[in-house]
Formats: C-alpha cells, sequence, structure tokens
C-alpha cells in the first residue's frame, strides 16, 4: 500500500512524500506537490520530478522547468509547461527533440515505471469507467480514471441501447480522434493489471468475481502465466484485453531493469 501523505494543501515535506518517488527523503526538507489535476497525490507523480529524477534530463528542479517552458514535453498529446502536473496510470509521455514516447504502467516493486512504446501506440490510450451520470438532453457522460469525461449521445434515452457500458470496464480511446476504439467489459477471463495495493503490477487473467456488498470492493482473483494467484479488490484491478492486450507490455527483463536503475540512483 502507498503511503497518504498528509499535511499543509500547498506544501509538501520529503519524508511524507509517496514512496515510490525516487527522490532523497532527508536531503532536502521540501518536495514538489502535484498541482490539483487527473490523478491524486497516492497514484502519482509531479511531471518536474519525472523530468528530473527519473527520466535525467535535469539536474535541479530550476533546469527541469526550463526544459517544460521549451514546450517540448508533451502529456496525452498536449503540451505540459506546469512542472507540478501530476502524471498519473497509462497517462503517454512525448519527449520531442529525442523523439521518445513513454507510457505509464504500474511496477510491482516501484509502484510505476516508464514503458517505451512507438508512435502509433502513443496515440491510444486505456482508460477505466469511473462513474457514469445522466447529463442535460438524456445523454449520458462517462468519467474515466484520470478525469477525462465522454458524452455518449443516447437517440432515446428510455431505451438506451448504445449504452453497453459499465463502471470499472476498460476503453481505449484515440487521443487524436477522441474516439472510443475498443471496449474490455470488466468480467472473468480478461486480462487485468492490479494498480494499487500489495499486489500492485501482478499481471493475469480475472479466475473470478466475488461480490459481497459494495462492487468496488468485490474479491477479485487473478491467475498469471506462470500459474500464481493474487487476490486483490475489484478497485484495485484494471482491466487491459481479452485474448491479448490493448498495448504492449513491458517484458520481464525490462521490469527488474527498471528496478535496478532506480535502486542505482540512474536515469532511464
Amino acid at each position: 500500500m502507498v503511503r497518504r501523505a498528509k499535511g499543509s494543501l500547498r506544501h509538501l515535506r520529503r519524508a511524507t512524500s509517496p514512496s515510490f518517488w525516487p527522490i532523497h527523503r532527508k536531503e532536502f526538507v521540501w518536495a514538489v506537490k502535484p498541482a490539483p489535476g487527473p490523478h491524486p497525490l497516492a497514484r502519482c507523480i509531479p511531471l518536474g520530478v519525472l523530468i528530473r529524477d527519473v527520466l535525467g534530463y535535469a539536474l535541479t528542479m530550476k533546469e527541469a522547468r526550463k526544459v517544460l517552458a521549451e514546450r517540448r514535453v508533451y502529456v496525452d498529446g498536449r503540451v505540459v509547461t506546469d512542472y507540478k502536473f501530476p502524471v498519473g496510470l497509462m497517462d503517454v509521455i512525448y519527449l520531442r527533440g529525442p523523439e521518445e514516447y513513454y507510457r505509464v504502467l504500474p511496477h510491482p516493486t516501484k509502484f510505476f515505471m516508464l514503458h517505451r512504446i512507438g508512435e502509433e501506440e502513443a496515440r491510444l490510450k486505456p482508460l477505466r469507467i469511473k462513474r457514469k451520470t445522466m447529463v442535460r438532453g438524456g445523454n449520458l457522460q462517462l468519467t474515466f480514471h484520470d478525469g477525462r469525461n465522454y458524452l455518449l449521445r443516447l437517440r432515446d434515452p428510455m431505451n438506451p441501447v448504445e449504452d453497453t457500458y459499465r463502471t470499472f470496464d476498460t476503453v481505449l480511446l484515440d487521443l487524436s480522434k477522441k474516439e472510443i476504439v475498443e471496449h474490455v467489459r470488466m468480467e472473468e477471463g480478461v486480462l487485468a493489471y492490479v494498480i494499487d495495493g500489495r499486489n500492485v503490477g501482478f499481471l493475469g487473467r480475472v479466475e473470478s468475481i466475488h461480490q459481497i456488498f459494495k462492487r468496488a470492493r468485490s474479491i477479485v482473483t487473478l491467475k498469471s502465466e506462470d500459474g500464481d494467484v493474487a487476490r486483490t479488490i475489484l478497485e484495485y484491478v484494471f482491466a487491459i484485453g481479452r485474448e491479448k492486450p490493448l498495448i504492449s507490455l513491458p517484458t520481464r527483463e525490462e521490469v527488474e531493469e527498471w528496478e535496478k536503475r532506480l535502486a542505482r540512483e540512474e536515469p532511464v
């Protein structure tokens, strides 16, 4: 479980910052506090820290802010210049100049990792449905895990045949066209990631979903290709495909190398 940061609304001490941030806890007092945005504090990392401590394109936060001011860093297809911008799960990072594309994925011990992807895949982003709301005009609004909203227009609100979505389902969004290109229901047999809790980073197929009270607290059992079994709650499970994943996934060697590099405090 990731440590939950508490304290001031405007400042964040390094000692109470999320444990997966690759920063020294006792070298300085203060850390960059993420601005309110698409991801909560416990599941994000500020873009300035990502540029400085993860990618190694700056030695200080002042240099990282200069890099961002050059408008060479894109998140989900748009330029971001705020060093406090929160970067989180499934976000696509594009660095113009070196022409590098990364996707944020869960990691078994470091909580998150950057997986290098190609230009074509960078236009796609998996999103988990967090909420469904009826809005003015009898249409349906889907809210995703990164705060993004998608309006689903219904011909007949009394007979919404277009509504095939449920919360905790995953959709694949084309970032350039702003269109849903694929839909994966959260059900038995799908391929899924564990994105939080003690089993974070576990990848396997959903064996069973056992609901007792709230659906978000349903017990989900997953089984990996190696036969390992993990159990967690539905709120911590992210479906990423049916027979095969919607996106490219890191190899075991990549996951181990990421852990070693961060342990040695080396940039990616």
